[in-house]
C-alpha cells in the first residue's frame, strides 16, 4: 500500500448478502481491531470498496427518479391549469410505486441500481394511463355541463361510460408496451442479468399504473370534479392555440395523404442508411470511481522482480493527479487458494480516483489517457486498464479481462506463438485499439522426468509410486485438517524448495520398494532440464492462444471489423488452424440476435392484437406506422448525441416500439366512438376533430414521459446511470417525432385506406353495451344515495 510492504485482504460477501450491510459491519470489526493494534502498524480501508459505487450510483439514480417525478408533476399542473386535475392524475406515480414495491418484496426482489433505474425510465409512463382516462372524463363532464340542463347525463354513469371509452385503448395499449418489453428476459449471459431487474421494475410499475387509471383514477373523478367544472365547454389559452396551429397540418396532410406518406418513407428509408454508420458496442463505459491496472511481466520472471516492475508502474501513475489523491494498494501473484489465482509475474494496482481540491471532476476517458501515457515509460511489463466491476463483466463474458478477445486454434504450440505475434503486430496498427497484448505463452525451463519401466519392475514399483512421491515432494499433499478457535487449517506435507531448483536434487528423492530398500528416483527414472510452455490453454478440446485488447475513442464493432479486415489481407493460416473473435464482441452479436429474434416474434403478437381488437389489416397497418415514426427521432437523437448503439439503445427501441403504438390506438378509438355518436363517414372535418381531442392527452402524455427523462438524458458518465441513459436517449428522440408526425401521417393513412376499416368497426356494438343500463341504474342510485 503506497509502495511500502502490506497484507491485503479481499473480503467476498455470500450471494445473498447486502454488500451495503456487510460493509457496515466490517467497518465496526475494523475499528474495534485498530484499538488494539500495535504501534506502527496502520489499517487502510479505502483501496477498493464496492459499497461507495454503490452508495454513489443509487443516490444518483434515487436524484435522477425524483427529479423526473418533479418534471412530471410541473408539466401536469401547467398543461392542466387544475389542482384537482392534477391529484386526481399525479396519484397515479406513488401509487404505482408502493404497488411495485409490495410485488418486489413478494418476489424477494431488492430495491437497488437497476430495480430503480427501471422506475426512473418509467416515471413520466405512469401518468399516461391516467392522463388519458380523466381527460376523457373531464372533457366528456365539460360537454355535458354546456349542455341544456334537460339534455345532461346523470354524473356517475357519464364516468363510467367515458372511462369505458377508452378502457379498450388504454389496455390493449399496455399489453403491447408490456409485449415488446419481453425480450428483455431473454437476454444471455450477463447482459441479461443487468436488464432482467430493469425489464422487471418497468413492467410492474406500468402495470400497476394501468389499475390505478381504471380504478382509482374515476373514482377520484368522481368525488374531485362533482360541481367543480367551469361551465363552459372551451378550452385554456395554450390548448386552444395548439388546436388552432394543428388544423391547416391535419387538413393538409388527409388532402395529400399520398405525399405525406411518401416523403415520411423516404425520410425513413435515409435514416436507415444514415443510421448503418451508428457505432455498435455491448455496455456503456462504467464510471466506477475506482481504476484497476493489471501489469504482466515475461513468463518466469521471479516474483521479486516482477513486484519491482509493478512498483515502478505505480509509481508512474502517481503522477496522475486523480490517483496521486487516493492511497494505491498493489499486489504479486495470486496463491493457489486464492479464488482468482495468477502466476508471480503479474500484479495489479488498485487505486480510488478523487479530484484533487480545487480542481474540477475530469472524465473517465481523459484521466485514463493520462494513465496509459504515464505507463508507456514503464518497460518490462504490459499493461492494462480497467475497472473492478468492468474487470470481472469482460472476464464472466469472455474468461479474459480485456473486451475484444482473438482466439486462435491449432494443433502446434510454436506455430500458434508464431500466428499470434503476426496477428497481434496487425490489431495494433488499428485507430482506437488499447492495453493490447498477446497471450504470455513462452518456453521456460522445466524439469522433465522420464519413469524407466524396466527398472521400475526390477525393483517392483509402479509408476503410480512414483507420481505420488514426486507430487507429495514437489507440489504437497493435505494430510490432515487442525482447528484453531473457529477456524480450519489444512496440513500439508511436501518437500524442501530447495528440490525445485536443480534436476539432481529431485534425483535425490527416495522411493520406498516392497521389500523396505529404498530406491533413489534417478535409478528408476531420466531427470533433465529442457525448455517447454509456461502453459497450454485448450479450449473445447483445442489448443488455443489468445491476442486481446481494449477500444477507446472509437465503438467496439467497427474497431473488430478494423482487426477482422486487416488479418484476413495480412495474416495467412495454414489447413487446420481458424480465427474467431470473443469477449465483448461475441456477446453483443449473440445478444443481438436473441434481442432480433425476439422482438420480430412480440411484433407479431402485437399484430395478432391489433387485430383482434379492430380486425381490419388497415387499422392495423395504422398503428405500426408509429414505430418507423419513432425510429427516425431515435435513429436522429443517437446520432446528434453521438452515442452508440448499446445494448441499452436496443432495450430503449424495443420500450419505444410499445409506448408509440398508442397514440395511433388513441386516435382511431376516438374516431371510431366520433362516428357512433355522430353516423356520416370518417371525412377530414371528424378526422381533424379527434385529432383536436385527443391532442391533450396525446401531447401530456409524450411530455410527461420525455420530461421524466430529462434526469437521464443529461447524465451521460454519471455512475449508476451509464447503462440507462442510452435507453433515455431513444425513447427521448423517438416520441419527439412519433408525436409531432402523430397529427401528419397517421390521419394521412387514415383518410387514405382507413375510412371502411373505421365505418366497420363503429357500426359493431361496443364492449359492455348490454350492459350499460344495467350500469346506469346502479349508478343512479349511488348517485341519489351520495346525494342524500
Amino acid at each position: 500500500v503506497e509502495g511500502q510492504d502490506a497484507v491485503i485482504i479481499n473480503t467476498l460477501k455470500q450471494p445473498a448478502a447486502n454488500t451495503l450491510a456487510l460493509t457496515a459491519e466490517l467497518d465496526k470489526t475494523i475499528d474495534s481491531i485498530e484499538e488494539s493494534l500495535p504501534n506502527g502498524v496502520t489499517l487502510t480501508r479505502n483501496i477498493y470498496r464496492q459499497a461507495r459505487f454503490i452508495e454513489t450510483a443509487i443516490a444518483n439514480v434515487e436524484e435522477a427518479l425524483r427529479d423526473g417525478s418533479i418534471l412530471v408533476v410541473i408539466v401536469v399542473a401547467l398543461f392542466l391549469m387544475s389542482l384537482r386535475m392534477s391529484i386526481i392524475i399525479l396519484v397515479a406515480i406513488p401509487l404505482s410505486f408502493v404497488t411495485t414495491f409490495i410485488v418486489f418484496s413478494w418476489l424477494g426482489m431488492t430495491i437497488n441500481t437497476m430495480t430503480l433505474g427501471g422506475l426512473a425510465v418509467a416515471v413520466g409512463e405512469l401518468v399516461d394511463c391516467a392522463i388519458v382516462g380523466a381527460e376523457n372524463i373531464y372533457r366528456r363532464l365539460r360537454i355535458n355541463l354546456a349542455k341544456p340542463r334537460e339534455e345532461r347525463e346523470h354524473f356517475l354513469p357519464l364516468i363510467a361510460h367515458s372511462t369505458s371509452e377508452v378502457f379498450s385503448a388504454i389496455v390493449l395499449g399496455t399489453a403491447i408496451v408490456l409485449l415488446v418489453i419481453t425480450p428483455l428476459f431473454a437476454l444471455p449471459g450477463i447482459v441479461g442479468r443487468i436488464f432482467s431487474p430493469v425489464g422487471t421494475a418497468y413492467v410492474l410499475s406500468i402495470l400497476s399504473s394501468m389499475v390505478v387509471s381504471l380504478t382509482v383514477t374515476p373514482v377520484l373523478c368522481s368525488y374531485l370534479l362533482r360541481g367543480k367544472l367551469p361551465d363552459t365547454e372551451k378550452d385554456g389559452f395554450v390548448v386552444a392555440s395548439l388546436k388552432k396551429a394543428i388544423e391547416p397540418v391535419v387538413l393538409g396532410s388527409v388532402k395529400l395523404p399520398v405525399i405525406v406518406l411518401g416523403i415520411a418513407g423516404i425520410l425513413l428509408v435515409w435514416l436507415m442508411f444514415v443510421g448503418l454508420s451508428i457505432g455498435r458496442d455491448l455496455l456503456p463505459p462504467f464510471n466506477e470511481g475506482t481504476i484497476t491496472i493489471s501489469a504482466a511481466a515475461p513468463p518466469g520472471t521471479s516474483l521479486q522482480e516482477a513486484s519491482k516492475l509493478a512498483k515502478a508502474a505505480e509509481k508512474a501513475v502517481k503522477k496522475v493527479p486523480e490517483i496521486a489523491a487516493s492511497k494505491t494498494g498493489r499486489w504479486t501473484g495470486r496463491a493457489e487458494g486464492d479464488e482468482h489465482i495468477h502466476e508471480v509475474n503479474s500484479s495489479e494496482i488498485e487505486a480510488a480516483l478523487i479530484t484533487p481540491e480545487g480542481q474540477k471532476p475530469r472524465p473517465l476517458e481523459e484521466i485514463q489517457h493520462d494513465i496509459r501515457a504515464a505507463l508507456e515509460h514503464v518497460s518490462g511489463v504490459v499493461t492494462d486498464l480497467s475497472q473492478p466491476i468492468q474487470h470481472l463483466v469482460s472476464h464472466l463474458i469472455g474468461g479474459a479481462r480485456a473486451q475484444v478477445i482473438v482466439k486462435i486454434f491449432g494443433p502446434d504450440l510454436d506455430e500458434l506463438r508464431r500466428l499470434g505475434k503476426e496477428v497481434h503486430a496487425q490489431m495494433k496498427e488499428v485507430p482506437g485499439v488499447v492495453d493490447d497484448y498477446l497471450e504470455q505463452q513462452a518456453l521456460i525451463p522445466q524439469i522433465r522426468i522420464i519413469p524407466d519401466r524396466n527398472e521400475l519392475a526390477r525393483y517392483g514399483l509402479r509408476l503410480a509410486d512414483v507420481l505420488s512421491t514426486l507430487e507429495t515432494a514437489l507440489q504437497g499433499r493435505v494430510v490432515s485438517r487442525i482447528q484453531e478457535e473457529n477456524a480450519y487449517f489444512d496440513l500439508t506435507v511436501r518437500g524442501s524448495d530447495r528440490l525445485r531448483e536443480e534436476a539432481s536434487n529431485v534425483g535425490e528423492l527416495y522411493l520406498n520398494s516392497p521389500d523396505g530398500s529404498m530406491v533413489p528416483v534417478k535409478a528408476v527414472a531420466q531427470i533433465k532440464e529442457v525448455f517447454g510452455p509456461n502453459v497450454i490453454n485448450q479450449e473445447n478440446a483445442r489448443r488455443r492462444i489468445m491476442v486481446l485488447c481494449n477500444v477507446e475513442g472509437r465503438d467496439l464493432a467497427s474497431a473488430v471489423n478494423g482487426i477482422e479486415e486487416r488479418v484476413q489481407e495480412n495474416v495467412e493460416f495454414p489447413t487446420g488452424y481458424t480465427l474467431e473473435f470473443g469477449g465483448q464482441y461475441e456477446q453483443l452479436i449473440e445478444a443481438s440476435q436473441r434481442i432480433g429474434w425476439l422482438s420480430l416474434f412480440a411484433l407479431l403478437m402485437i399484430i395478432v392484437l391489433l387485430a383482434a381488437e379492430f380486425r381490419a389489416a388497415s387499422l392495423t397497418t395504422i398503428v405500426l406506422l408509429n414505430i418507423p415514426q419513432a425510429m427516425i427521432g431515435a435513429v436522429l437523437a443517437l446520432i446528434i448525441t453521438g452515442t452508440t448503439l448499446s445494448m441499452g439503445a436496443m432495450v430503449g427501441f424495443i420500450a419505444l416500439c410499445g409506448i408509440a403504438s398508442r397514440n395511433g390506438i388513441l386516435l382511431i378509438s376516438h374516431w371510431v366512438n366520433l362516428l357512433r355518436e355522430r353516423g356520416g363517414e370518417l371525412d377530414p372535418p371528424l378526422i381533424l376533430q379527434g385529432c383536436k381531442d385527443r391532442l391533450t392527452p396525446v401531447l401530456m402524455t409524450a411530455l410527461t414521459t420525455n420530461l421524466g427523462l430529462i434526469p437521464l438524458v443529461l447524465s451521460e458518465g454519471q455512475p449508476g446511470k451509464e447503462i440507462l441513459h442510452p435507453v433515455a436517449i431513444v425513447i427521448f428522440g423517438g416520441l419527439c417525432t412519433s408525436t409531432i408526425l402523430d397529427f401528419t401521417v397517421t390521419p394521412a393513412a387514415a383518410s387514405l385506406f382507413g375510412k371502411r376499416a373505421i365505418a366497420r368497426l363503429a357500426k359493431r356494438s361496443p364492449k359492455g353495451t348490454d350492459d350499460e343500463h344495467l350500469l346506469e341504474e346502479e349508478s343512479l342510485e349511488i348517485e341519489k344515495g351520495i346525494t342524500d
